[in-house]
């Protein structure tokens, strides 16, 4: 069933957030900016997947759109929402059989970045600076391509987009709209580009091969010192901002059965859990006075999962489990996967979000390594890896505006993107 864009976002909300100075008008035109929501929906061999992107203000005039979306957007009503199914070609290129391509290893330079020694993994992307001299490539090209397959000396590299040829459904929906006014000039934006060119298909495997995510030193820390000390120091703070932390909730809402026992998986002061409702919450975590702070938790156990994975809980005990920005420091994530699937009842989400903020010293080397949205890859990778779980999903959120109110809203125009990636223990 796929995520309605509706569910996550209000108009009321989103007007209240935009702040533009021109009039409001009710329907759009050629001559008039609007906040747009786009919900891309599509399915890999492994999972469903939802992109949802919000671009406002629009410029209906001057930037540049595919004509099946133009169709769906210009003159109509504030409130308009429409489906479309995208054929190759409107969102993103079509495939193409010539740029999937078999090079010799030695044409990708692991030195490309100074200080540091790259190799090549299946399934992963780099920038095509990597491999320049390629097709023509330059060393500048920054744009992602995929190492499809490494076999010996030969990897097999592809530099599709990565949704080329994959079914994809488009849900367009008109937030607001004002009267633009006289145009002084200005830079004209790509749609598609904004709407699928900044990540989404990056979280797909490969035509369904795993993708390596697990080099020698993928688990590696910066800081290799106990953690125990360095939670030891309670933070009451929020790690994203406010607009960004209640699209948490509403996908908690929208994705844990009402009512249950639930799981909060590393959690702190607070559970994000309001709008699912649960009748009892068990947190578990790194900081005693940060769970007891939690009004929300009936249980409250501290654990460091790095050194001790196994739960202490019985089997099939949760209705559900959560995990909210915290995924990224798991050094043994598989082990900690396989024991929320023994202490779920069957048919139980586990849903884990994140965003790209995070505390460097203790993050996985990976982590920081990945795209933000090959960081939904990896998690659906743990999935798959550690088994007992079925039904995989993954979810963004991008472009919301950052709330006035923020701290960082004189420096930052956006609210921090979500990410969530979840399945079901089957």
């Amino acid at each position: 069933m796929d995520i309605i864009s509706n569910e996550f976002l209000s108009l009321a909300e989103t007007a209240n957030q935009i702040a533009q100075p021109r009039q409001r008008v009710e329907r759009t035109s050629s001559r008039a900016l609007a906040s747009l929501e786009f919900a891309l929906h599509w399915q890999s061999e492994q999972a469903r997947h939802t992109d949802l992107y919000l671009a406002s203000p629009v410029n209906l005039w001057r930037d540049f759109f595919p004509p099946e979306i133009e169709a769906a957007v210009l003159d109509k009503p504030v409130g308009h929402t429409e489906r479309l199914h995208c054929l190759p070609g409107c969102l993103v290129p079509a495939y193409a059989a010539g740029d999937c391509l078999d090079i010799a290893d030695s044409r990708f330079n692991r030195q490309y970045r100074p200080r540091s020694l790259i190799e090549p993994r299946a399934g992963r992307f780099y920038p095509r600076g990597f491999i320049a001299g390629v097709k023509d490539i330059y060393s500048e090209d920054m744009t992602p391509f995929r190492v499809a397959r490494v076999q010996g000396d030969t990897l097999t590299v592809d530099l599709n987009h990565p949704l080329a040829g994959r079914d994809l459904n488009l849900d367009i929906r008109i937030l607001e709209a004002w009267q633009a006014g006289p145009e002084t000039g200005g830079r004209a934006s790509d749609i598609a580009e904004l709407v699928a060119g900044r990540g989404p298909g990056m979280q797909a495997r490969w035509r369904g091969e795993p993708t390596d995510f697990f080099a020698a030193a993928a688990f590696a820390r910066g800081d290799t010192g106990d953690d125990a000390e360095f939670y030891g120091r309670p933070r009451l703070v929020d790690h994203l901002d406010r607009l960004a932390l209640k699209q948490v909730e509403k996908l908690y809402g929208r994705l844990l059965p009402q009512g249950g026992r639930v799981l909060d998986l590393m959690t702190s002061w607070k559970s994000h859990l309001s709008e699912a409702a649960p009748a009892e919450v068990a947190g578990l975590g790194m900081n005693a006075e940060e769970l007891a702070a939690n009004p929300l938790l009936a249980e409250r156990v501290v654990q460091d999962l790095n050194q001790q994975p196994k739960l202490p809980f019985a089997e099939a005990e949760f209705d559900a489990a959560v995990c909210t920005v915290s995924v990224e420091y798991l050094t043994r994530p598989l082990e900690v996967f396989q024991e929320v699937a023994r202490v779920l009842k069957p048919g139980a989400p586990f849903v884990l979000t994140f965003s790209n903020r995070y505390f460097p010293p203790k993050v996985i080397r990976v982590w920081e390594d990945c795209h933000p949205f090959e960081r939904m890859g990896l998690v659906l990778e743990y999935f798959h890896r550690a088994g007992g779980f079925t039904d995989l999903a993954t979810f963004s959120l991008v472009g919301l505006p950052r709330p006035e109110d923020d701290k960082y809203a004189d420096r930052m125009a956006y609210s921090d993107p979500v990410y969530a990636a979840w399945g079901k223990k089957a």
